[in-house]
């Protein structure tokens, strides 16, 4: 059903900026309703590490809460995550104490905005279910089908994936650093042959996978791109230290990730 797209405009939403990535209001729309099964839980999480002084944490989920509003052009709350992420970097505990309902306010009230638009066609907004713990995933393996291993704490670009490629290759989805090592280690029972690679997630950082598989010897087995927000020339630099494939600077288009699934696919390099 059509929605009221005035209702997203008036409240200061770039839509224009918004479907350079999804292309159209029916993919914006399936992965607003990602957004807002995750939003709660995302902000729960923030707080808990803010209340817990856990500043490299805290950072590392306000950098994704950036990025989610990046996507969907909630311009303002990007803009105060990216503040937010900065400082928590530095780890100036006063900014964010003082400016953290600032956030918190805006962060709110796009999720009002956003409930009001997507009731306009009566959508029904799944469940969320607020846990710092990551639901246990099924796996389902096609032999039939080749296998994309994503690692990436943002469940906006993992279904954004799915809905893509999950057609066409089995999707294993790790949701931090150390969730993707252990795919790496079973790497037999799923025949990886592309893996993308976020460098910002908690718990088990990018880096850090990628210098388990140097120790390990697996880039000649599962070439590996990078999926990533930060903007950091040094930081993106130091990836290519590794014998990564490319670098996809999120957001981006589903041709853009097409583009770099068949690039890492059909490369083979030698580390």
């Amino acid at each position: 059903m059509i929605k009221d797209k005035n209702i997203l405009l008036q409240n200061g939403v770039d839509l224009n900026k918004s479907l350079e990535l999804f292309g159209d209001m029916i993919m914006y729309d399936e992965s607003l309703g990602d957004f807002m099964a995750e939003i709660e839980n995302k902000l729960y999480k923030i707080a808990h590490f803010k209340d817990a002084v856990d500043m490299p944490n805290y950072a590392i989920l306000v950098h994704s809460l950036k990025s989610d509003a990046k996507y969907f052009g909630f311009t303002k709350l990007a803009e105060l995550a990216y503040e937010h992420e900065l400082k928590s970097k530095e780890k100036n505990i006063i900014f964010v104490n003082d400016n953290y309902k600032t956030l918190m306010d805006e962060a709110n009230r796009i999720v009002e905005v956003v409930k009001k638009y997507l009731s306009s066609s009566n959508k029904t907004v799944s469940p969320i279910v607020k846990s710092e713990d990551t639901p246990i995933k099924e796996i389902s393996i096609d032999n039939n089908k080749k296998t994309i291993l994503t690692a990436d704490d943002s469940e906006i670009i993992i279904n954004f994936i799915k809905k893509i490629f999950a057609s066409e290759y089995n999707i294993l989805i790790a949701s931090d650093g150390d969730e993707a090592i252990n795919y790496l280690k079973q790497n037999s029972n799923y025949s990886i042959v592309a893996f993308l690679l976020d460098l910002n997630m908690p718990k088990t950082d990018g880096f850090k996978v990628l210098e388990f598989m140097k120790e390990n010897n697996l880039f000649n087995d599962i070439p590996v791109s990078i999926v990533t927000g930060n903007d950091s020339r040094e930081i993106n630099l130091n990836a290519f230290e590794y014998p990564i494939i490319d670098i996809l600077k999120k957001p981006f288009s589903p041709e853009a990730v097409k583009n770099i699934v068949e690039r890492t696919i059909n490369s083979k390099q030698r580390y």
